[in-house]
């Protein structure tokens, strides 16, 4: 296996990986919010909810988590003639994938909502109707990830017994795949794997390995001979075993066998993880991996999305943050895209991290700047710093300025202690960014009232606070710029 700090050129390279996913899409529904007294109706206690969230789960989990590793991802799968379907499709496009669901009038799109309350699942509820498709759908299907065979290397079969994957269909897709000389990955369901024989790798986690072989799944030596059961009795190119807090095994058919351990540090939801784990070793094997090295990178990953809450995405950064790669300094880490800082903050605020926020050009740092970003933090446990990028900053200040890049702008701020995690935005004002971000705390100098401060009433009307920052007199950067032009003349 290579060493951990030669993963990050495997990690950026995920970006031109080709996959393609064929399988049961679900779509699932977060609520989320607080419990703080029982219904005078039942002994049930009651939720007020607080927000609500909309995402591809089941094989659009694993589009998601491909997508959020910059992969190319082609995507075959049936919904039903309802607004849920319709959902479906909008979230597809927002992945910036182009193939569309096909529709089956007579199915029901696999729905799944789930009932939060301080990070724990109170109630899960499922809208579904579960059979097989019909043979015209069917070919409809295959036929349709033929022609998206051609652009990819590696196919992933997600089967969640929806009905999607059919005996027939799986038979049809395998053997497809082989004859392109493709890789194929599943990740199975039931216990019967006869309809899978002949993939490169399966995915079981624990239980699902058990009931497809009844032999002891407890140690490693037994999760090993179960494995190798499977190799044997169905001609499996390799069985990757997720073992939950045990990490996984990964034994191939050629004897190779690696023992991976657990890298999750903290455990919010499992939602999700093993759809991470496909979607991080197909990209990895179509970005040229060899078969433990994608294990080994599939591991982080499921590391890091049980530490986030819901069916989340493991991003590319994500994981290059994780392999404390020694030339990723602290400070490079800080400066985030928005998605992978949502998921970053999210992760605060379920530790009990209160999330401020303050923003500004900040182009030639001074000590008036470092006041009020010291101030900030001090109101908040965790402080996000919006930048202005170099675009916004001519527009607001001019086209002589900025004196500094957006690059350099960023690293600088996110050397300091004060400052947690930097993003860039190019709207002349944050406003869009704090609707997203949903700051508990935001942060602007004194020299704003409350009533001026860009997205004050957005963070009052969820109970967040304003805070004024005092002034530290005499610094400028107009005024050091204007000084060093005096001086140069």
């Amino acid at each position: 296996m290579s060493e951990r700090s030669s993963l990050i050129t495997l990690t950026e390279n995920l970006k031109f990986a080709k996959v393609l996913c064929i399988g049961d899409v679900i779509l699932d529904h977060f609520h989320y919010g607080s419990v703080d007294r029982i219904s005078p109706e039942a002994p049930i206690p009651v939720l007020k909810l607080e927000r609500e969230d909309t995402m591809l789960g089941g094989a659009g989990n694993v589009v998601r988590n491909l997508a959020g590793l910059q992969s190319t991802v082609r995507f075959a799968t049936v919904i039903g003639e309802d607004n849920n379907g319709r959902e479906v499709e909008r979230l597809i496009i927002e992945e910036g994938i182009n193939d569309m669901p096909l529709v089956d009038d007579g199915r029901r799109t696999s729905t799944k909502s789930r009932y939060m309350a301080d990070g724990q699942q109170m109630l899960r509820t499922d809208r579904e109707t579960v059979f097989p498709l019909d043979s015209d759908l069917e070919a409809r299907l295959i036929a349709q990830a033929r022609d998206a065979l051609a652009d990819c290397d590696v196919v992933v079969l997600s089967d969640y017994a929806k009905g999607v994957l059919t005996d027939s269909a799986i038979t049809q897709l395998i053997q497809a795949a082989k004859t392109a000389s493709k890789v194929v990955i599943v990740d199975p369901k039931g216990d019967d794997y006869s309809r899978y024989r002949g993939a490169d790798v399966i995915t079981p986690n624990r239980r699902e390995l058990f009931e497809a072989t009844g032999m002891a799944t407890g140690s490693d030596e037994e999760v090993t001979l179960a494995a190798q059961s499977l190799i044997d009795k169905y001609d499996f190119g390799a069985v990757l075993a997720t073992r939950s807090k045990d990490g996984m095994t990964m034994l191939s058919g050629n004897g190779n066998l690696s023992h991976l351990q657990a890298e999750a540090r903290d455990v919010f939801d499992v939602s999700g993880a093993g759809d991470t784990v496909v979607a991080t070793m197909a990209a990895a094997l179509a970005a040229g991996a060899q078969m433990e090295d994608a294990a080994t990178l599939a591991n982080i990953a499921a590391g890091i999305v049980v530490g986030k809450v819901g069916t989340a995405v493991a991003f590319a950064a994500d994981i290059i943050s994780a392999l404390h790669h020694q030339d990723l300094s602290l400070a490079e880490a800080k400066v985030m895209a928005l998605k992978p800082a949502q998921d970053r903050i999210d992760q605060w605020r379920r530790s009990g991290f209160t999330v401020g926020f303050t923003n500004g050009c900040f182009d030639l740092l001074h000590p008036g700047h470092i006041s009020l970003l010291s101030q900030a933090r001090e109101a908040s446990g965790k402080l996000v710093v919006g930048l202005n990028s170099d675009t916004s900053v001519k527009i607001l200040k001019g086209d002589d300025r900025p004196v500094q890049t957006e690059a350099a702008r960023a690293a600088v701020l996110a050397s300091l202690a004060s400052v947690d995690m930097v993003i860039i935005f190019s709207d002349e004002t944050p406003l869009k960014l704090i609707e997203e971000l949903r700051p508990d705390v935001l942060v602007k100098g004194a020299d704003y009232s409350v009533d001026t401060v860009v997205g004050a009433d957005v963070v009052k009307s969820y109970g967040g606070r304003i805070v004024l920052a005092e002034l530290s007199p005499g610094h400028s950067t107009t005024a050091t710029i204007a000084k060093l032009a005096g001086e140069t003349c």
